[in-house]
């Protein structure tokens, strides 16, 4: 009985360190966020120019823009702004878009969906050919195919996107007129069209994803691959193929999703720089 109580304190005290570890990554990401928030509202703040000459033109009267600076808020003192903003993004609203000229929220609402069929489409393609690469990469480290490898895909890391966009407009859509340069898929697009509309931006994306994902898998199945079971496995005569799939990614699983998960959250990132490059309404 006393074995019994030993063993649920220790598993209490482990969901207990567990939960407070996960409040301290939430506490300490939401702190990052909120002096991200403050660092870049201070920035903006110091540009120069005045948002309410630009939304009327320069044929405004001085009557016309200070009216629509105090209907923005603008001519409040710096931190009531930022005040005011922080507590409609607290509430569920970020503001207006002076560009669009509509709320935030509707902005993102529209746009949202399609970064997402944009990130999926990438994940889709990149995650498999990551895997396959980095496994393979390892299972052969040392040789000239790890080297070449290595080097083919720090390299693609090394590359910006959008110069790989700008390359692939260049040859796929300029010189061979494979592809159109402009991503825009209508409801009633056939397979075809929509896999040719997606292919220049998914394949730019998956350029830099794929080298980092498959770098990050190759490092995390070397490290198995020199544990001290593989090689008693290896003296038992067991394939090289099997050994990998049955012993060395069930124990390398957790580096590879980490890896996966910095990879595609990248994805949200760097996609607008390739939605702009396409024009892709993202």
């Amino acid at each position: 009985m006393a074995s019994a109580a030993t063993t649920a304190n220790g598993g209490r005290s482990g969901t207990r360190t567990a939960l407070t570890l996960i409040a301290k990554r939430l506490g300490s990401a939401l702190l990052t966020l909120l002096l991200v928030s403050m660092v870049v509202f201070t920035i903006s703040s110091l540009l120069p120019g005045d948002a309410a000459q630009e939304t009327l033109g320069q044929g405004a009267t001085p009557e016309q823009i200070a009216a629509l600076r105090h209907q923005l808020g603008l001519d409040q003192p710096a931190h009531l702004r930022y005040i005011s903003w922080l507590g409609g993004m607290l509430g569920g609203d970020p503001g207006q878009s002076m560009v669009a000229n509509m709320p935030v929220s509707e902005v993102i609402a529209d746009r949202l969906p399609n970064s997402l069929v944009l990130a999926g489409l990438t994940a889709l393609i990149a995650v498999p050919l990551a895997l396959f690469i980095g496994i393979f990469s390892a299972m052969y480290r040392g040789t000239k195919l790890d080297r070449g490898l290595n080097i083919a895909t720090l390299s693609m890391v090394a590359v910006p996107e959008f110069l790989v966009a700008t390359i692939a407009v260049l040859i796929f859509a300029v010189e061979l007129r494979l592809l159109p340069s402009i991503t825009l898929v209508s409801e009633e697009a056939s397979w075809g069209e929509f896999l040719r509309s997606y292919a220049m931006p998914v394949m730019t994306l998956a350029f830099v994803v794929v080298a980092q994902m498959a770098r990050m898998t190759r490092a995390a199945v070397i490290a198995q691959l020199n544990q001290p079971y593989v090689e008693m496995a290896m003296l038992k005569g067991v394939r090289p193929g099997r050994i990998v799939l049955t012993h060395v990614l069930p124990n390398a699983i957790g580096p590879i999703v980490n890896a996966m998960a910095l990879s595609l959250s990248y994805l949200l990132g760097g996609a607008v720089i390739v939605e702009t490059i396409f024009n892709y309404p993202g």
